[in-house]
């Protein structure tokens, strides 16, 4: 597992010790990040399941001003900790142990409002359209901003979720990536790098 591009390309990353954490794939996550971007000129983006913290990295490497990580394992925050470290990256993040609702109610009373939000949950424990819902309610996502979830294969998502549209679904193997936004796809879903 690395930094797939940017400024900390090839930068290994450590997992997370045992089995309860699935790190995203460095295919994945390079095919996710050439539908978001595959750079950016700036942003906030929030790791809510971050695990090993490699989707958030991998986005400030890709240009992200900062990222805010939150895991409620002691191991995972551990290890985002030692990899944030070893791609020096420590002013540009913020690491926080929090189940996701909490973290949501405490980012909402900070009025900060995100470019991209990686939602990447258990697997087993999908939940992915009541976490959308209540980033809608709490107005956590930019107007121009994008929730990126990934999820297993089999679970299929809805085409809209409160002000939230689908604007890509991609699968590789047994994982997929539903990406949504504000925008209509009458629009196009245009991607803003």
């Amino acid at each position: 597992m690395r930094v797939v591009s940017g400024v900390c390309k090839g930068r290994a990353l450590k997992a997370v010790p045992g089995n309860t954490t699935r790190p995203t794939t460095d295919k994945v996550k390079e095919a996710l990040f050439n539908m978001i971007g595959p750079y950016f000129d700036g942003g906030i983006g929030l790791d809510l399941f971050a695990g090993s913290g490699g989707l958030g990295l991998e986005a400030l490497s890709r240009g992200l001003d900062k990222v805010i990580f939150v895991d409620r394992d002691k191991k995972a925050l551990q290890t985002i900790h030692e990899n944030i470290q070893a791609c020096k990256m420590e002013e540009k993040a913020e690491v926080y142990r929090n189940d996701a609702d909490r973290a949501l109610k405490a980012l909402m009373k900070r009025e900060i409002g995100f470019d991209y939000i990686f939602l990447d949950p258990p697997y087993k424990k999908q939940q992915l359209i009541s976490l959308m819902q209540e980033i809608s309610e709490k107005r956590l996502l930019k107007n121009s901003g994008y929730i990126i979830c990934e999820h297993s294969h089999d679970v299929e998502l809805p085409e809209s979720t409160g002000e939230f549209t689908q604007t890509k679904h991609e699968k590789y193997g047994i994982i997929a990536i539903t990406i949504y936004s504000y925008f209509s796809k009458d629009l196009g879903g245009v991607f803003h790098g």
